[in-house]
């Protein structure tokens, strides 16, 4: 990895954002729900979206996610129509001010509609196992795709978090998922793979894949990851029975988690409090700014900090 500053920020469409290697790139998160575990659905109305959407992008966000169907557990879908309705203005708003939007849904009418509207990257947790017309509509769009780990709908993903070793069954998993995407004809070059963070995950399951980040890099593809406000965090330094900080209060222990996955050469880090992180980040881009050249070249071939 050759480092860069974080303010570097040329790259401004989504083909040449998959290409950046020589930093861990932030995408900010805008719901447009009303029961995100991280807001409260604080942003419900696409006004509020879509002026969060625009403070999400000035505070350095490479890429801005629009959702507007809480992942959170226990959630219940909501209609198409009113999936579209959430987030079809908030993407098309930041597309005209020339962000570079993801769309966050596991649904294809949704995905191709906000790409319609604007977006660049289509973001689906189900890794396309919620919807069998995604990947098709996806490929037929040529756009990026993102696909989570995943195990089942938020209703039900919790009563799955069985594993025997978690990180080689998540990454025999995403692997199984990759081939069966490419085999459905999308692109190599526009994937991008995510663990899946809290989903169908306990904790232990979480620390245990945070502590394994550079293995991500064996499944060949740029990694994203999703641990930002996460319950794990917050319940870090609580006596036994006592609730987790609450979310909006999570985001030191978010930023910890963006520098781990830049130190292991991640690609992207999803979170809510852009700022924080794009400060958190520049550490690290500064560190790599000072070391030897040889320092790069044996981390290259491992994914560690390269």
């Amino acid at each position: 990895m050759t480092a860069s500053t974080p303010g570097d920020r040329e790259t401004v469409d989504a083909a040449s954002l998959l290409g950046v290697s020589d930093r861990t790139l932030v995408m900010g998160v805008v719901n447009v729900t009303p029961d995100s575990f991280s807001d409260g659905g604080e942003w419900f109305e696409p006004e509020a979206a879509l002026a969060h959407g625009l403070d999400v992008l000035a505070a350095g966000a490479d890429i801005v996610d629009v959702g507007g169907e809480s992942t959170r557990p226990g959630a219940e879908r909501p209609s198409v129509a009113e999936e579209l309705r959430r987030v079809l203005p908030v993407v098309r708003g930041l597309a005209a001010a020339g962000a570079v939007v993801s769309i966050d849904t596991m649904r294809a009418e949704v995905a191709v509609e906000a790409v319609a509207a604007g977006a660049t990257f289509v973001n689906d947790v189900s890794g396309g196992l919620a919807d069998p017309e995604m990947v098709p509509a996806v490929a037929a769009a040529g756009v990026p795709y993102i696909a989570m780990h995943w195990r089942g709908h938020s209703t039900e993903m919790q009563s799955m978090a069985v594993y025997d070793d978690v990180v080689e069954d998540v990454c025999r998993e995403l692997a199984s998922r990759r081939d069966a995407l490419l085999g459905a004809g999308l692109a190599e070059d526009l994937l991008v793979l995510d663990p899946g963070l809290g989903f169908a995950k306990h904790a232990e399951h979480n620390w245990a894949l945070l502590a394994a980040l550079p293995v991500l890099h064996d499944l060949g593809h740029p990694i994203l990851l999703g641990a930002s406000r996460k319950t794990f965090l917050g319940r870090l330094g609580r006596a036994e029975g006592e609730p987790p900080r609450p979310a909006a209060q999570r985001d030191p222990e978010t930023a910890a988690t963006s520098v781990m996955a830049a130190m292991a050469g991640l690609w992207c880090v999803r979170v809510h409090d852009v700022e924080t992180t794009v400060r958190a980040l520049s550490v690290v881009q500064a560190a790599l700014e000072h070391a030897p050249d040889d320092f790069h070249d044996d981390h290259d071939d491992d994914g560690d900090l390269g």
